[in-house]
């Protein structure tokens, strides 16, 4: 895996953050849990190796740093992110717009 600044725990997570279970061209992102500090690829990493104790991200807290791009290892705040046009705003990456699906797993509504 590439040597970025931050750990992203997972299963055979590479060196763009993708995982097992999301591992397309732009699956390149990491998100940092609320519940227990910690970087995961996708919400099933984080219940098969995570803390076990799923608490999603408060709205008064979007402004802070919670997603990484795994191109750059930049991090985005979550309001940055919701509002990226699912591009990295440092390295121009793309990310996968299909990760707003799954958005009531990791923030609040």
């Amino acid at each position: 895996m590439k040597k970025h600044r931050h750990e992203v725990r997972g299963l055979l997570v590479d060196d763009e953050t993708r995982c097992i279970h999301y591992a397309t061209e732009t699956d390149r992102i990491a998100i940092k849990f609320y519940c227990c500090d910690t970087y995961f690829p996708c919400h099933l990493c984080h219940e098969e190796t995570g803390c076990g104790q799923l608490a999603v991200w408060p709205a008064s807290r979007f402004d802070m740093k919670a997603i990484l791009c795994g191109a750059c290892d930049h991090e985005l705040t979550i309001n940055e992110y919701f509002h990226s046009s699912y591009q990295c705003p440092s390295c121009k990456a793309n990310f996968n717009p299909g990760c707003s699906l799954h958005r009531d797993l990791y923030f609040e509504n």
